[in-house]
């Protein structure tokens, strides 16, 4: 039996639940036992997800993974003891790299969630049930306090809880203690696992955990093929001795899985003989096809055959303002990680914006032009700030340098009356669509412009060129955000990153000056002219550019250079891995 190193740990309201607590006793909820499935988050049941995202308190199987855990609790609030907690623990950090001497505030931890989680093997029935009811504890004391969630406790198993003995086992000290549960079933690894690696299984196959002893073997050997065995690596060995020991040929073709539906999936095609010596690195729980079907792998294979598949694509972007560029990315099957290379931070004279607001209310301005969701945001907290609303905005255009930012002006309860083509989305763009200044039929002949102190002047100028007047009002600073982690840095430096996408000449600028300058293996692909120069002006080689300048386009034209290259056999080659230092 093993469970986690930090045990859940219940308050003292909750302790009073088991001691008879009469408020707390009839809000404990129930244990629900959830089928994780194989560890790709996309393929949960509608059902799993829905109970996932609304409860908060989880004891959880090991093998399950951190994109399944992520669920847990997404949809509640994340109690305010705990968001004051963390902005205590940053404002220490950036105390203690203050003093230092660090110019730069470090990189802001992820936020918390509302998920509290604690590791439990699902080894049997021992024990299990102090951790479950010490968890029922905790759920109720959260609702008791006023925290969001329905008050049950999620037991969170990889694959299907029904398919394995040990959860079984859980399931029955559970009901025999007298705790309500209930079980949402998920897919099992053997059932998915062989259609992400292009294995079609066709309407008969036979699926087995090793983990659940003993093993009939006699029965396996005579099951119809092909056979799907759930285990780890040390279970390779033995299905080699057990299966040629009852009349398989050691030529019988088998593939292993590692990783399955996930983008770290990778296939290994062996036989029964050769399996027990299959160099590889095999951590984790194994998938193991084993019958003729594997042959025609390579005609159904998809899910590996991506063009950026198991790619590892560094986003210098923040990862709040990275979403749109990670889910493309990984529709490709790559590995985006994002490395803020900006912080944003309050303006030097807030006094500039306090008049830009007091303007918007007085009427000053026929036009507001925002440039990004930063400018909209900074806009928008000052309003919250003065206890205004969206009705301040009546009877001033909202204009939006692109999509983006058009979209988190919607977000707020108004409408851009502008925004430039979809393949001009910048500031000529923004420039070249917007109307003259009439003094005729133009009450006000004032634009605001709030935006970084680091904004160009072609809006600026453009703008005056067609008769308006300009506030050009810092919103907001960026400043260079601090060096990524020293594996980072090193990863950069060495190749460790496949690609590196850049979205703007300033993450290329700054990503250069915290990290250094990414490896020669490393593909630049840039999202249009801008960020293409500054990438040659530091010395980098610019292998992507899209026709048109935005995220998905870039992402899109990644895509197609990789599948050109490996198509023409030109890949960069592979990282080399760095000699050991002689001591």
């Amino acid at each position: 039996m093993t469970s986690a190193s930090t045990p859940l740990a219940a308050p003292k309201k909750a302790a009073a639940a088991s001691s008879g607590d009469p408020d707390l006793a009839a809000l404990r909820g129930k244990v629900i036992f959830v089928g994780a499935g194989p560890g790709n988050p996309d393929l949960l049941t509608i059902r799993a997800r829905e109970v996932l995202e609304r409860n908060a308190v989880a004891v959880v199987d090991p093998d399950v993974s951190a994109g399944v855990r992520d669920v847990v609790g997404s949809a509640l609030p994340v109690p305010a003891e705990k968001l004051e907690a963390a902005a205590a623990a940053y404002e220490e950090m950036c105390a203690k790299a203050k003093e230092a001497g660090a110019r730069r505030k470090p990189v802001k931890p992820a936020d918390p969630t509302a998920a509290e989680l604690s590791e439990w093997a699902p080894e049997g029935e021992e024990g299990i049930v102090d951790k479950l009811d010490a968890a029922l504890d905790e759920a109720a004391a959260a609702i008791y306090r006023g925290d969001a969630g329905d008050g049950d406790v999620i037991r969170l198993i990889a694959g299907n809880p029904l398919t394995r003995n040990a959860v079984m086992q859980e399931i029955s000290a559970v009901a025999a203690a007298g705790i309500e549960f209930q079980v949402v079933p998920g897919m099992s690894l053997p059932s998915t696992v062989p259609s992400f690696a292009g294995i079609p299984l066709g309407s008969t196959y036979t699926e087995a955990d090793l983990a659940n002893e003993p093993v009939d073997w006699d029965g396996l050997a005579a099951a119809p093929q092909p056979l799907v065995l759930q285990g780890e690596a040390e279970h390779l060995p033995v299905i080699s001795a057990e299966l040629i020991e009852r009349g398989f040929s050691p030529e019988t073709p088998l593939t292993v899985t590692v990783n399955g539906t996930t983008r770290l999936q990778r296939t290994f095609d062996a036989t029964l003989g050769t399996v027990g010596k299959l160099d590889a690195d095999l951590d984790g729980t194994l998938v193991v096809t084993i019958g003729t079907a594997v042959d025609d792998r390579s005609k159904y294979s998809w899910w590996e055959n991506r063009p950026l598949y198991g790619w590892r694509v560094l986003v210098p972007r923040a990862k709040e303002q990275a979403g749109p560029m990670n889910a493309r990315l990984n529709y490709y099957g790559a590995i985006p990680q994002s490395v803020p290379t900006i912080s944003m931070e309050a303006p030097r004279n807030p006094a500039q914006m306090d008049r830009a607001i007091k303007g918007i209310v007085e009427g000053r301005y026929q036009w507001i032009v925002f440039t990004s969701v930063n400018g909209v945001d900074a806009v928008w907290d000052k309003f919250e700030e003065l206890g205004l609303d969206a009705r301040s905005f009546a009877g001033v255009h909202l204009a939006a340098v692109g999509q983006k930012t058009a979209d988190a002006i919607r977000s707020r309860g108004m409408i851009p009356e502008l925004v430039p083509h979809r393949t001009k989305q910048n500031a000529q763009g923004l420039v070249d669509v917007f109307p003259d200044y009439v003094e005729e039929i133009d009450p006000v002949g004032r634009v605001l412009l709030p935006r970084a102190d680091i904004g160009g002047d072609v809006l600026v100028e453009g703008l005056k060129e067609r008769g308006w007047e300009v506030d050009d009002v810092v919103a907001y600073r960026t400043v260079r955000a601090a060096p990524p982690a020293p594996e980072v840095r090193d990863m950069i430096k060495t190749g460790g990153f496949d690609a590196v996408c850049f979205t703007s000449a300033s993450t290329v600028k700054n990503l250069v000056g915290i990290a250094g300058k990414p490896h020669a293996r490393t593909i630049i692909a840039c999202i249009g002219p801008l960020a293409a120069a500054e990438a040659k002006e530091q010395g980098l080689r610019v292998d992507v550019m899209p026709e048109t300048a935005d995220v998905s386009s870039l992402v899109d034209a990644l895509a197609e250079h990789v599948a050109g290259l490996r198509a023409a056999g030109q890949l960069p080659p592979p990282r080399k891995k760095r000699r050991a230092r002689r001591s």
